[in-house]
């Protein structure tokens, strides 16, 4: 009796390690997207937070600070909107 197996040829361009690379590769770009996205709320969290703060001190303690209250948004967003 005679035992025979077959088997297909691997599609041309294909590879596991390459299809491992790519999948580890996406979930990787993921979780550095989702990183950057925490990162950058919790800096607009900050910085919203100053605004409050600065918002709610009179206008005499906004002088001692050099600052006029229309100018509070540019001033705590200086770096960001305005070079």
């Amino acid at each position: 009796m005679t035992y025979s197996t077959y088997s297909a040829p691997a599609r041309a361009g294909f590879s596991f390690t390459s299809s491992a690379a790519a999948v580890c590769k996406g979930i990787s770009g993921f979780f550095d997207s989702l990183m950057r996205a925490m990162i950058v709320n919790s800096t607009a969290q900050r910085r919203l937070t100053l605004v409050e703060q600065l918002n709610a001190k009179t206008d005499a303690e906004l002088a001692v600070l050099g600052l006029r209250r229309e100018d509070i948004v540019r001033h705590v967003f200086r770096d960001v909107f305005w070079n």
